[in-house]
């Protein structure tokens, strides 16, 4: 794991990149790569990566280059079969002169162009130059575990792992929030690639790889979702072949990404399904004790700690916890928006970047996580509640189907009439779409869209063209439409919220943040094409949630957890900001003359929202939209004051250890 930024002049007549600016690009990356720092230049372009050292410690340093010295590399990420292409590219006639995965990126575009990346079963955010062809390929993993954005300005294209080292390198960039994305963000929890809160600078797309040349610029899409229908890629076992399979491909990830480090590797444990077994399989790969962290919460309603400490014992694991309190969120907070480079609607970042630095704090590099498990198989209420609701959509009048619902959520058996009513009216909405394309995320959509309420009148009038949700669905697969339900649900779960937030904000930024690396073995390539595969009854089997997970996991598990009802990871969202801790900064940027000048919200709506806050703190009643509008406002407030207002600077490492600078050796030579 690293950091890595560049700069490509598109135009010959353009100076050479600067190498102060380089470097100040990679002291903004620090917190990725504190181990080493290195910088490349030629005429046209520039490289710079702040490294964290994991494979190959003692010659892996990057920028890297081949024998022939015509492609120079910044990686990010990890190429977890990097082996097995080592081994092919050798009998291909290519020769190595490190063990890291990184050069096996070189040589594979060398041999394969783009169509390298489709090989690759891994992590990665890669800037290639091509000095021959002068070319710059940017390349971005499937599912966007790791950041990628990208600006062009003044005939240069600038790229990086955060927006923070674009705007170090160039303070002319304009600096502006832009409508579209907080319109996205304030819709499905944060902008869909390639849009960003910030006007002017995009985010590369997962899965995809763009190459910028003098003239133009070149795309290439090197995954493909695919949820096959007919008999070509379809699984065709029964149930317990399933099992068998998920199990089986669940373990060589976990392997994969326990094993291929030259640093110890831990994992998280929050004490549900799919943490407890990556740990479980991550201490069966490496056959010896290892290191488990967790999170504990003061409030006992987000709490697992009995759920985790059953499960370490069990493993007999070397277990970390941190105890978050309110407190400890709110006074935290400026520093998690800092990283996450968008606002959140959630405080739940907050508890990981703590959980991080105890990570950090151990002397451990690595952590694996269960992350992305409930978009595989099929986790989430979301997709429970739109089979019921596709069921239910099927006799709108009828009496019983909707009382399915309190299957799902047992309190509404419990509930007052009208309690109930406003239930079934809630998801009652919009029945007769049931076939329509996000159909299952309507529920989310709108209670989020209805956030935007609070924006100022000028930011209302300038969204109010924008139709988020249909440019979203209108850029579908072609395929979409013969999935199953289940599948276009999975499908939207992914592009949306795991890649924009459960992986960024909530994933890489807070891990990275503290210099620690995540590996995600669910993300796995095997286990995806094997999950998305599968007929969708054993993933979700009448409303059993990851039924075929469950399944594989029989065996490793403690039934108190193989059969704990799911409870999503949650943490105090605005009542956190009702502490003393929060009052430190809350004036500064969410005061009235702040709000107004940021210009996205309307000053007296949030003054209302946050004193309405401030008052139920003693009782603790918030609904679920007032949690999301404060922590929504005061996250896009501290985006405005640290990115907008303050104009972050940065500055450049005071020992860079390797330095490739071409023009000054052609300027020496002549």
């Amino acid at each position: 794991m690293c950091g890595i930024a560049g700069v490509m002049n598109r135009r010959a007549d353009l100076p050479p990149p600067d190498l102060d600016q380089l470097g100040v690009m990679a002291g903004a990356l620090r917190h990725r790569g504190p181990d080493e720092f290195g910088l490349y230049r030629d005429r046209r372009a520039g490289l710079a990566h702040a490294r964290l050292s994991i494979i190959d410690l003692a010659t892996g340093q990057q920028p890297l280059t081949s024998e022939r010295g015509v492609l120079w590399i910044a990686f990010n990420g990890e190429i977890f079969n990097y082996v097995e292409l080592r081994d092919e590219l050798v009998l291909r006639g290519h020769a190595f002169n490190t063990r890291s995965d990184t050069e096996v990126i070189v040589h594979a575009y060398e041999e394969w162009g783009a169509d390298a990346f489709r090989r690759f079963n891994g992590q990665w955010a890669v800037g290639l130059w091509d000095s021959g062809r002068n070319e710059l390929v940017l390349a971005r993993d499937p599912f966007g575990v790791r950041p990628l954005y990208v600006a062009e300005h003044d005939g240069r294209v600038l790229f990086a792992s955060e927006v923070k080292a674009l705007f170090a390198a160039d303070p002319t960039l304009p600096r502006r929030l832009d409508p579209v994305g907080l319109d996205q963000l304030f819709t499905f929890w944060s902008p869909v690639a390639p849009q960003t809160v910030f006007e002017g600078i995009q985010e590369i797309e997962p899965g995809t790889v763009r190459v910028y040349t003098s003239t133009g610029i070149r795309h290439y899409r090197s995954y493909e979702p695919g949820f096959p229908m007919g008999e070509v890629g379809r699984f065709s076992g029964t149930l317990d072949d399933a099992v068998d399979e998920v199990r089986e491909a669940l373990s060589e990830a976990t392997s994969l990404r326990m094993l291929r480090a030259d640093v110890p590797v831990g994992s998280y444990l929050s004490g549900g399904l799919d943490s407890s077994l990556t740990a479980a399989m991550g201490l069966r790969a490496k056959g010896s004790k290892f290191s488990t962290f967790s999170l504990r919460f003061e409030d006992a309603e987000y709490d697992e700690t009995s759920f985790q400490r059953t499960m370490a014992e069990r493993l007999g694991s070397e277990h970390h916890e941190v105890v978050v309190s309110r407190g400890d969120i709110a006074r935290v907070f400026p520093d998690v928006v800092w990283h996450t480079e968008r606002p959140v609607l959630r405080t739940a970042p907050a508890p990981l970047f703590l959980l991080s630095k105890l990570v950090h704090d151990s002397g451990i590099k690595v952590v694996l996580t269960g992350e992305g498990a409930d978009e595989m198989f099929a986790g989430y209420d979301l997709f429970r509640e739109a089979k019921i609701r596709r069921f239910w959509g099927a006799q709108p009048k009828s009496e019983w189907r909707p009382r399915l619902l309190d299957r799902l959520y047992p309190y509404l058996e419990r509930s007052p009439v009208a309690q109930r009513a406003v239930a079934r009216q809630f998801f009652g909405r919009g029945l007769e779409r049931r076939f329509a394309p996000g159909f299952g995320h309507d529920p989310r959509w709108n209670s989020t869209g209805a956030l935007k309420r609070l924006f100022s009148p000028e930011l209302r009038e300038r969204v109010a063209k924008v139709d988020s949700r249909g440019a979203l669905l209108a850029r579908l697969p072609a395929e979409f439409s013969r999935w199953t339900p289940l599948a276009q649900d999975q499908y939207l779960e992914v592009h949306t919220l795991l890649s924009g937030y459960l992986l960024s904000s909530q994933g890489d930024r807070m891990l990275m943040a503290h210099s620690v690396e995540g590996r995600f073995p669910f993300l796995d390539r095997r286990v995806a094409a094997l999950a998305e595969s599968l007929p969708p009854a054993y993933k979700l089997r009448v409303l059993d949630e990851k039924h075929v997970l469950k399944r594989a996991a029989a065996d490793l598990l403690p039934a108190s957890i193989l059969e704990r009802p799911k409870q999503p990871y949650r943490a105090p969202d605005a009542l956190s900001f009702a502490t003393p801790e929060a009052q430190e900064w809350m004036a500064e940027v969410a005061g009235p003359e702040a709000v107004k000048d940021a210009g996205c919200f309307d000053p007296g709506a949030v003054q209302q929202l946050l004193a309405k806050c401030a008052s139920r703190a003693a009782s603790g009643q918030f609904s679920n939209a007032d949690n999301m509008g404060v922590v929504g406002v005061l996250s896009t407030q501290l985006v405005h004051e640290r990115f907008i207002r303050r104009r972050p600077e940065a500055i450049a490492p005071a020992a860079i250890r390797t330095v490739v600078d071409r023009v000054s050796t052609e300027v020496s030579a002549s």
